[in-house]
């Protein structure tokens, strides 16, 4: 085998580059959380949008989801066709950290403009912007570059658990204190809600610029040949999708998974402030979600372990089903609450972040069966793709049950229907959601046997591939 594809396969990341992949998901949670969370809250609250409806908030989210998992698409293209002295990924890292900061503020700003279509245009066209145009371009080289940082498998696993770690601590700092710190302001400079939102997302914007300006600076793509990887037209880009089941699968799993990750964060707020009387424990729930970094680094261990990255994440799916449906035993117990909920946090963060290293070893089954290595599309679409589309269904779907049983955000006192309502969405939503992901998983290890064949024959080929090269130079 030549010295560059033995580099390529053997090379062992840096701490420093760990890190520094870490603060990419750290300054994409940062800001998305921020959307994820508090975004549904933030119209119906703030800036005064019906929840449901053709106008309503519901509508907004899923429409804007659509249409965000469209650049998704769009974004694996461009990724697979950026070729510079930086890489392919690593330079989005730049280029976007303003743009995505920028575009996040002006989601939360609550301009006075009419009722109806104006409010309702405004939020789409800026949500839109923020949590898809921009951010999908954060994200996907994100997933994208995995592949590109090295070819040993347990180091991407090591790097990957790296990355959410890094997110875990991203929506740790924005689930905690952006509550908080929006009273704060609000209170501080005048304005309410609606100036401690934008004070808060102006903070977290700078500091996910130096985040990622960090990662830009750090991360080297070493597997990254351009003289074997070609830009390659989105024909080809479908064709390394095309039968690649181990992807179709983790696609499919993902989408649904996002459902209940969404409504999971989204509903909180509604579920501290209706159902236990108290909006600030909405940091309290979102803010021990930073103990899913135990599971981060639990979840390579668990794989070397069961010999099984498939089975790990089964056993993150049930374990967050029995923290969920462990919630309605605790009663008026907050304490119960909170131990039952970091249950469930422990298995979501596994079963959130077994896909994105499972992912890269989608690509190498794309390149192995087709010949071609779309990265950057496989990516796109099992990553940012599935967060779009499933995130858009978990908004819409809390929104209209709720609308449909009546909730009001004008109401100090809601109707019995809508407490129910609030209470089925955030416990039992994604106890079904897990339920439906853990089957489809099943069908995901027939390939994952496959994977030690597939890394063995696809570097002998990279060698004649690099011997014909030189031959030809």
């Amino acid at each position: 085998m030549s010295a560059a594809t033995q580099d390529a396969s053997a090379v062992k990341l840096s701490v420093k580059e760990k890190i520094a992949y870490s603060f990419t998901d750290m300054a994409g949670n940062l800001l998305y959380v921020t959307i994820s969370s508090y975004i549904m809250y933030f119209y119906t609250n703030v800036f005064h949008i019906p929840a449901a409806g053709a106008l309503g908030a519901g509508t907004i989210l899923l429409v804007a989801r659509f249409a965000d998992a469209i650049s998704a698409v769009v974004w694996g293209s461009i990724v697979d066709h950026t070729n510079t002295k930086w890489g392919q990924s690593r330079p989005w890292f730049l280029w976007l950290c303003i743009p995505f900061a920028v575009t996040v503020w002006i989601a939360f700003t609550a301009p006075s403009v009419p009722d109806g279509a104006p409010k309702f245009w405004y939020a789409l066209i800026t949500y839109i912007l923020a949590a898809g145009a921009v951010y999908t371009g954060i994200q996907t080289p994100i997933t994208a570059i995995l592949p590109n940082l090295t070819s040993d498998p347990e180091e991407r696993m090591n790097a990957n658990s790296f990355r959410m770690c890094g997110g875990s601590i991203g929506s740790f700092i924005t689930s905690s204190f952006t509550i908080p710190l929006v009273g704060f302001f609000g209170t501080l400079v005048g304005g309410g809600d609606k100036t401690g939102f934008m004070i808060v997302t102006a903070i977290w914007g700078l500091i996910a610029i130096a985040l990622l300006l960090f990662s830009f600076k750090n991360l080297n793509e070493r597997n990254y040949h351009p003289e074997l990887n070609k830009p390659i037209p989105m024909k080809d880009s479908l064709k390394a999708a095309k039968g690649n089941w181990p992807w179709i699968i983790l696609v499919v799993a993902f989408v649904i998974y996002w459902v209940a990750q969404s409504t999971r964060n989204g509903v909180s707020t509604y579920y501290a402030q209706y159902i236990l009387d108290n909006r600030n424990l909405t940091s309290l729930f979102n803010g021990v979600q930073v103990l899913g970094i135990l599971a981060t680094i639990a979840m390579p261990i668990i794989a070397n372990k069961t010999k099984s990255k498939t089975l790990t994440m089964i056993i993150g799916l049930v374990t967050g089903m029995i923290g969920q449906a462990l919630m309605p035993l605790a009663g008026d117990s907050v304490a119960l609450a909170v131990i039952f909920w970091t249950i469930g946090v422990f298995g979501a963060a596994i079963a959130c972040g077994m896909p994105f290293g499972m992912l890269a070893d989608t690509v190498d089954y794309g390149e192995w069966k087709t010949g071609i290595h779309a990265a950057g599309f496989l990516t796109a679409v099992g990553s940012a793709f599935c967060i779009q589309v499933g995130s858009g269904f978990g908004a819409f779907l809390p929104l209209e049950i709720m609308g449909a049983a009546g909730f009001d955000a004008s109401l100090k006192t809601q109707p019995q229907s809508a407490l129910d309502a609030i209470s089925f969405c955030f416990i039992w939503l994604p106890v079904i959601v897990y339920i439906i992901v853990a089957v489809i998983m099943l069908f995901y290890r027939k390939f994952e046997k496959m994977e030690p064949q597939i890394k063995a024959e696809l570097a002998e080929r990279h060698e004649a591939q690099l011997k014909a090269e030189q031959a030809n130079a």
